[in-house]
């Protein structure tokens, strides 16, 4: 039986990226990953670590180069290349995007691209609003159909009320059911 082709597209919500690596290296046990990044976190360095250091370490885990361009997210959909895009992390501007049919990133290119084959989009939270501005995309991509979210809470009610993040652990358990059209429950943990 052949491997299922999994797109693993990371945005800029830095901090996440460690938590990341190891869900990465699991899901290439079961899948054939392409990566993908976003502008910002295919190029910035941050006290988190610099881009080449995530660019080597996601590249050797997938076994080939990182879509980060948007001329390289667009064969996506016409060549059918994925059956499943996980957005991981997904940042509150990424959110917006979706939600709004923005495709101006390599990120939300793929994204669109690949749901044109009406394929599924799991979706992992990481955003600083996700209670406040963010709230209304994560309903609007919460009901639209093939977009499928990984678990998420607060992940510092007292000192960041409004932010939200994936339990980043559950992506695996998430991406197989949202291969199966279904959504992992529950979705607030």
């Amino acid at each position: 039986m052949e491997r299922k082709t999994v797109g693993v597209a990371l945005c800029g919500s830095f901090c996440t990226f460690r938590r990341i690596l190891p869900v990465i290296q699991q899901l290439a046990t079961q899948y054939q990953l392409m990566p993908i990044m976003s502008f910002n976190s295919y190029n910035t360095d941050t006290r988190f670590g610099t881009a080449e250091e995530f660019r080597t370490a996601i590249e050797d885990i997938c076994k080939r180069p990182i879509i980060h361009t948007i001329s390289g997210a667009e064969p996506i959909g016409p060549k059918k290349l994925l059956d499943l895009l996980i957005i991981a992390p997904c940042t509150g501007n990424t959110l917006a995007k979706l939600a709004n049919g923005i495709s101006d990133t390599p990120v939300t290119l793929a994204a669109k691209a690949h749901l044109r084959n009406a394929r599924p989009v799991l979706v992992a939270v990481s955003t600083n609003d996700g209670l406040t501005g963010n709230a209304k995309n994560i309903g609007t991509l919460l009901n639209t159909k093939n977009y499928f979210f990984v678990p998420f809470g607060q992940d510092d009610p007292i000192q960041k009320e409004a932010s939200l993040v994936a339990n980043m652990e559950s992506i695996p358990a998430a991406a197989h059911a949202a291969l199966q059209g279904k959504q992992l429950q529950p979705i607030l943990v």
